[in-house]
């Protein structure tokens, strides 16, 4: 079964989303980042917090995850961000390969 990782995260502005998503394809940890306006509900500071933020998906490859996690982490400008990794179930081999490809 062909797989690669997809790595969720959330941002307050639209220039943040756009410069983390910009670094991480630039810097060939993703093969790509997807940018969608959501709106949040979360507990923060002993309180209901509801903003809009926008939510970024990026795809790469399984031996490129480690590392997009670490500049993620350095890059983010959240106090602490939300670093979720999803595994694929199944992808066609050719779209995987053009991940792996776009992550070397």
């Amino acid at each position: 079964m062909t797989h690669i990782l997809l790595v969720l995260t959330t941002v307050a502005t639209r220039a943040d989303a756009d410069g983390l998503a910009r670094s991480m394809v630039g810097q060939r940890l993703a093969a790509c980042a997807h940018i969608e306006t959501i709106d949040s509900v979360y507990r923060w500071d002993g309180a209901v917090q509801a903003e809009g933020e926008y939510r970024l998906l990026f795809k790469t490859d399984p031996s490129h995850h480690d590392d997009l996690i670490d500049t993620l982490r350095r890059e983010h400008p959240y106090k602490l961000p939300a670093l979720v990794t999803l595994r694929s179930h199944d992808v066609t081999p050719d779209y995987a390969r053009w991940v792996n490809e776009q992550t070397r």
